[in-house]
């Protein structure tokens, strides 16, 4: 390589040092603490998951062992609100709401609201409790549903029932009764035939071999749809 070459190669890496150090100098500062934010929120959540949230988990899921025992035994005030010794779900939810087992508490709550008549209290619960379990969310959705339509508030008992219908319809007996249960509202409280038709034929079409989907056909020919022969 000729000299000229490698004073040229010498230059341009030179050039390039020179703007390392440029750009080093104008924002090292800030990538230095961006990399150390990094670093400590990392720190920080493994922290958090490892001697935080793991403990609270072991402790909230001890805390509503007695309340899910009364619950099984019907017996639904001491279920809510414990016995003086060991807590309910209502207690559960204040101290440990943000725990998987608070959260079902949410909907243990709601449940036991239900047979209490307290159907807004059961909303109100029902509607708090989140699962990753497609069957588990869909129940929680048909008895937020249920609750509705014993408040005479059809619209939202209909919008919930259809929620619950179509959230796992590999359930197909849970599937098809909560969209008949849409149907006939829509049939019979909010006069509109033309989503208790759709509802229908939707039962017909994707669960036939259910008591709702023959059900339907029956209906059906009330609204002056089809006969009951077709």
């Amino acid at each position: 390589m000729s000299d000229k070459k490698v004073v040229q190669n010498q230059d341009a890496g030179e050039v390039v040092i020179a703007k390392a150090k440029d750009f080093w100098g104008k924002y090292g500062k800030v990538l230095t603490i961006a990399s150390l934010a990094v670093i400590l929120l990392g720190g920080g959540w493994y922290a958090y998951k490892n001697f935080v949230k793991a403990p609270k988990e072991t402790k909230a899921a001890d805390a509503i062992f007695k309340a899910e025992e009364y619950y099984r035994m019907d017996s639904v005030n001491l279920a809510l609100n414990g016995d003086g010794q060991y807590w309910g779900f209502l207690k559960v939810i204040d101290k440990y709401g943000g725990t998987e087992a608070g959260n079902l508490a949410n909907f243990y709550a709601g449940v036991c609201y239900l047979k209490l008549n307290d159907n807004e209290k059961a909303i109100k619960y029902l509607k708090k409790f989140s699962s990753s379990s497609k069957p588990v969310q869909a129940r929680a959705y048909k008895l937020i549903a249920d609750a509705y339509g014993d408040l005479g508030k059809n619209k939202e008992a209909f919008d919930y029932y259809k929620k619950a219908g179509h959230h796992f319809e590999k359930d197909v007996a849970g599937s098809a009764e909560s969209l008949f249960m849409a149907a006939y509202l829509a049939q019979r409280s909010l006069n509109d035939n033309k989503a208790a038709t759709e509802l229908y034929k939707e039962i017909k079409d994707k669960f036939p071999n259910t008591q709702q989907a023959f059900d339907a056909d029956t209906y059906l020919a009330q609204m002056g749809v089809y006969s009951t022969e077709n």
